[in-house]
């Protein structure tokens, strides 16, 4: 058994086809069927079905699917040693980040490292809060970002960067003249919120009991899985939301959306690891560049 063979199953376990699978690799399909047979036959186990012109994964293949899974992260963390010792000249660094430090904030770090350490490629993938902090948990990024807290004792909870959150309603909203809102009136209105998961959303219902609120008193009109939807729904007058004002800032200036004035709570951005995975040099230098970045951008 290679490692190729395992990261070819892996992919056709995943696409559960094997064309798809093949050109994901870089391989003839010819070859990626012969992987899959040679590890079926030296195992005498079948690992898919195949339904017609379909393939897919059977009982076994779904238990082989995890512990091929796990060697593969392994055999990634042993490259990642070997990187290290390339002295950054090369390797790889995977985050992930919630969607308002991956659209605004986060990009600004990754150039800054980019032109510094060519040699190190970089991936970025989109979650909310809790997504990040599950891809973290199961070695399947190296660094994430987020907005809300987490509750996880396996992970490390470092300081990104400052944020602010601010209530903003469209330019026709009722509220649009007012320079005070108490918080009893903030059931007065539609909200417009984030999905559930979200660290946007979870900061704000944090504030909302400070504040002497329940959430579920708020009127939602809509539920959205990003800051540029709900900014576009408040836009059109859909309701209030609060979102952190890097999200409003141009559209506050533009005169689309109207900031009132609300005493919310000051929050960071975090960058979380694995307390028991190795901290390579590439992450090490990423975390020095953020919060350099964060300095600056507080200032």
């Amino acid at each position: 058994m290679t490692l190729e063979q395992l990261r070819i199953f892996v992919a056709v376990a995943e696409q559960e086809h094997l064309t798809r699978a093949a050109r994901d690799l870089n391989l003839t399909q010819s070859a990626t069927s012969a992987a899959i047979a040679a590890l079926e036959a030296r195992h005498a186990t079948r690992f898919f079905n195949r339904v017609g012109r379909r393939i897919e994964l059977n009982e076994a293949g779904r238990l082989f699917l995890t512990e091929a899974r796990a060697v593969l992260a392994r055999a990634a963390s042993a490259e990642a040693v070997l990187a290290d010792l390339a002295g950054l000249k090369r390797g790889s660094l995977h985050l992930i980040a919630s969607q308002t430090i991956s659209n605004y904030w986060l990009p600004g770090v990754m150039h800054r490292y980019g032109t510094r350490f060519p040699g190190i490629a970089m991936r970025l993938t989109i979650g909310n809060t809790e997504q990040v902090a599950a891809a973290i948990h199961d070695g399947l990024a190296d660094l994430g970002f987020v907005e809300g807290g987490i509750d996880d004792p396996a992970l490390s909870i470092l300081p990104a960067a400052d944020d602010e959150m601010v209530l903003v309603v469209g330019a026709g909203h009722a509220w649009a003249g007012r320079t005070t809102i108490a918080a009893a009136e903030l059931t007065a209105t539609r909200w417009v919120l984030r999905e559930r998961g979200s660290g946007t959303r979870a900061v704000f219902e944090e504030a909302l009991r400070g504040f002497g609120l329940e959430p579920a008193r708020l009127d939602v009109a809509f539920e959205l899985p990003s800051n540029e939807a709900v900014r576009s729904a408040v836009i059109a007058g859909a309701g209030a939301t609060v979102l952190s004002r890097v999200v409003t800032d141009a559209a506050v200036a533009a005169g689309h959306l109207v900031q009132i004035p609300l005493a919310l709570p000051p929050r960071q951005f975090l960058a979380i690891r694995h307390k028991e995975r190795h901290l390579t040099r590439a992450q090490e230098e990423f975390l020095g560049l953020m919060r350099d970045h964060g300095a600056e951008t507080a200032t």
